[in-house]
């Protein structure tokens, strides 16, 4: 999450079912990093192993350490040269092939224990029922709880909401949790995975700064518990037609809560790697928790971009992507946004826990929710489920004077809005055209987060300044006001709005 008022006061601003896995290719939870001046054997290490199908090798399968990657022979089988730093072995599972999953949490990689110079690791595949050139992939960003009574809500709403969602799609639907699973408290992963588990579909992680552990000394130890649970912090898988990443942008810089948007020097040489093996003009998609960019500086008159708001060295990754078509998916922020570069679409999503689970919305009046992206070919379709509401829940209609900076206009927050949208409005049945976009606060994140309502515990939250809202000014005879919104994929939403 980040909010500016509370990352102020830290001092970061204006400076399906389980799959049977064979026994070798599940993974064992993740050996503790050595304690300080612990020393270990850092000599060199052989890993082996087969990637197989039923005994039958599969061919050109990406396996890495983190920091080397080679293929598997027409065999199904591999040599990596790695060294005792490596902590995983892990595989980019190849279109057409179920992911192994333990209750829904994706296992795709081996622990290394530290210190071993030979190590022998399968992967065992299965195939899956039909073709998976189409299919569907959620997005969940920000769960965060802080306590059981937002895990119950977790439990008892948000994952019901998405199980219901899944049932509708086929078995090729998969999730990714976007960051910030919890909200410091790793104890309560057990309740992300329980919600992992009800949903029904495999889900792959992104470490979120609320997942780090936070007295570590330094980056590189920071993410151990994350890794006792999940493995690794950044890897690749394919589905279909499309490349999926995952990286790990949330820099650690030292105790209590500081932390950058950053992606290092190692996680960028294994994505260059990752990529080599990538035809040119495939459709890539990079999810990571920090946004590598953002409208927030431009929307709040910022002097400078927040270090824990957005990605650094976003520049590099950008190039790396340059010959794809690239959407990345980000969270953290607890708003809907899109950017634009060149050939990148960033989606930042609304959270799951909308403002850290004090009310249906996030800070920009964007719902609690998720996104839903299907895929056909390199093809990609998108839009924001409410939780709670059906798909056709895709924008927000407010009477006139419920803005007070706008008293004798209708107001429209269209969360999912890109350029492409269209918002029109309608007096008395008659078009009047374009609704006028203006940066602005969402009425009843207002009302909801601007007074005494919320609970003391989240005292600092308040609205966020947003893009996404639409305005129009009706004349005095006005009886009736009609909203329409079409997406880009030309799916049309109305709605009527009181005078």
């Amino acid at each position: 999450m980040f909010r500016r008022k509370f990352l102020q006061s830290l001092g970061f601003v204006g400076a399906g079912l389980s799959l049977p896995l064979a026994p070798a290719a599940l993974a064992a939870e993740a050996e503790p990093a050595p304690a300080a001046g612990q020393k270990l054997n850092l000599g060199p290490l052989t890993i082996r192993g087969k990637v197989h199908h039923e005994g039958v090798g599969l061919a050109g399968v990406a396996v890495t350490d983190g920091y080397n990657i080679v293929l598997t022979d027409k065999a199904g089988k591999y040599t990596l040269d790695s060294n005792a730093t490596a902590e995983y072995v892990h595989i980019s599972v190849p279109r057409g092939y179920a992911f192994p999953h333990e209750k829904g949490v994706a296992r795709f990689y081996q622990a290394i224990k530290p210190g071993t110079t030979k190590m022998t690791a399968d992967f065992a595949l299965q195939k899956l029922t039909g073709d998976d050139t189409k299919h569907t992939f959620v997005v969940w960003a920000d769960p965060q709880m802080i306590n059981k009574k937002d895990c119950r809500e977790l439990l008892t709403s948000s994952a019901p909401d998405l199980q219901k969602l899944a049932a509708q799609y086929d078995a090729n639907t998969f999730a990714i949790g976007c960051g910030d699973l919890v909200w410091d408290k790793h104890e309560l992963l057990e309740d992300y995975k329980k919600a992992v588990e009800i949903s029904g579909i495999p889900f792959f992680q992104v470490i979120g700064n609320h997942d780090l552990d936070l007295t570590a000394r330094a980056d590189e130890g920071s993410a151990r518990t994350f890794k006792s649970h999940f493995g690794p912090t950044y890897y690749s898988f394919n589905r279909g037609e499309i490349h999926y990443v995952v990286l790990d942008n949330v820099f650690f810089i030292g105790p209590p809560k500081k932390y950058i948007g950053y992606l290092p020097e190692q996680q960028l040489q294994w994505l260059e790697q990752d990529l080599s093996h990538v035809k040119p003009g495939t459709t890539v998609v990079v999810a990571l928790h920090i946004p590598v960019n953002s409208g927030d500086q431009r929307r709040n008159k910022l002097k400078e971009e927040s270090l824990g708001g957005v990605v650094s060295n976003r520049a590099e990754l950008y190039r790396m992507l340059k010959p794809y078509t690239a959407h990345i998916m980000s969270g953290h922020t607890h708003v809907c946004e899109k950017i634009f570069h060149e050939n990148t679409i960033e989606h930042t999503h609304g959270a799951v826990c909308g403002a850290w689970w004090t009310g249906p919305i996030c800070t920009d009046g964007a719902p609690s929710g998720y996104g839903v992206y299907e895929v056909s070919g390199p093809d990609i379709k998108w839009y924001y489920k409410s939780v709670g509401h059906d798909r056709q829940h895709q924008f927000r209609s407010y009477p006139r004077g419920s803005a007070p900076a706008h008293p004798a206009d209708v107001v429209a927050n269209v969360w999912n809005w890109d350029p492409q949208w269209k918002v029109a409005w309608f007096e008395n049945g008659v078009r009047q055209g374009e609704m006028r976009q203006q940066t602005g606060l969402d009425p009843l994140a207002v009302q909801l987060q601007a007074g005494d309502q919320l609970p003391a515990k989240h005292k600092w939250v308040d609205p966020s300044m947003t893009d996404h809202l639409f305005f129009a000014t009706p004349s005095a005879g006005a009886k009736e006001i009609r909203i329409e919104v079409t997406d880009r994929f030309g799916q049309v939403y109305t709605e009527t709005v009181a005078v």
